[in-house]
């Protein structure tokens, strides 16, 4: 899978942390392609209009973006690799405007929350302003001349729209990492240590999950995360996203994924790609 001049779809304006994501993962060549929202990313890669798309699928503080979940359940897409990067709030405002200046912080509602203590020690008297987006709340202060503003967001945002950052690393806890995944028309057989994403459902009945997660730990085969989700139409059922370290083409893991078809009544791999880091 060539890494250059690919047309990547993306959720945000540009400079959001899906774009540094996708720039990491591909380089510098890429084409952003940016979307209102997730649906967008996903019906542009099915489409055809980006190649591949980018989405964030957990936070270390937030937890799992779970719309994103659901929507690999819904959409016949592969995951085909997956990119970790610090989430480093800086404080962003047009130039020449001096932190004396700021009244107003703006950003996403997360963004503000993962920034709480650092604006109240900074900006003890600003107001808080939720907007959709981190980028998007600096690609406003532009348009807009806000003068009495800041956003929280990217460096890349910063450079983008031209402004300034008044206070870098805003944010309150260092370990702040979001995980991102790279979705594709078409799958990827991975040829260095893999990681594989699959979700199923189980019949409620005693003892269900536990031979389902049994399947794994007969092999040795390490689960990295497990996350329930909602089965619609079925009242206080789930499915069950999983992921775990090797590839659906290793014969344990595919002998793992054979048994585990057997005792499920929905089963569905996401994708066998390159474990990041």
């Amino acid at each position: 899978m060539s890494k250059n001049n690919l047309g990547v779809a993306f959720q945000g304006e540009r400079g959001a942390y899906s774009e540094a994501a996708a720039v990491t993962f591909f380089g510098d060549s890429v084409q952003p392609i940016p979307h209102n929202d997730f649906d967008s990313v996903f019906e542009s890669v099915i489409n055809g209009q980006a190649d591949r798309g980018t989405l964030p699928i957990e936070n270390s503080l937030a937890g799992s973006i779970h719309r994103n979940y659901d929507l690999l359940l819904r959409h016949n897409l592969y995951i085909v690799g997956e990119v970790q990067i610090p989430i480093a709030h800086q404080l962003i405002a047009l130039p020449g405007v001096k932190l004396a200046d700021i009244k107003k912080v703006y950003s996403h509602p997360q963004a503000l929350a993962q920034c709480e203590y650092s604006i109240t020690k900074i900006l003890p008297h600003a107001e808080r302003v939720s907007t959709y987006d981190t980028a998007g709340s600096v690609k406003m202060i532009k348009e807009q001349s806000i003068t009495n503003g800041a956003g929280l967001a990217g460096k890349r945002a910063a450079g983008i729209y031209g402004m300034n950052i008044l206070q870098p690393d805003m944010q309150d806890d260092a370990e702040n990492y979001t995980r991102f995944v790279i979705v594709s028309q078409k799958p990827v057989v991975p040829e260095k240590e893999a990681k594989t994403s699959i979700v199923f459902s189980v019949d409620n009945a005693p003892g269900s999950l536990f031979k389902s997660l049994a399947v794994f730990a007969l092999r040795d085969i390490d689960l990295t995360k497990i996350e329930s989700r909602p089965l619609q139409g079925k009242r206080w059922q789930y499915f069950f996203y999983i992921d775990f370290i090797g590839s659906r083409h290793e014969d344990r893991c595919k002998n793992a994924l054979n048994h585990l078809q057997e005792i499920t009544s929905y089963f569905k791999v996401l994708g066998s790609y390159p474990r990041g880091v």
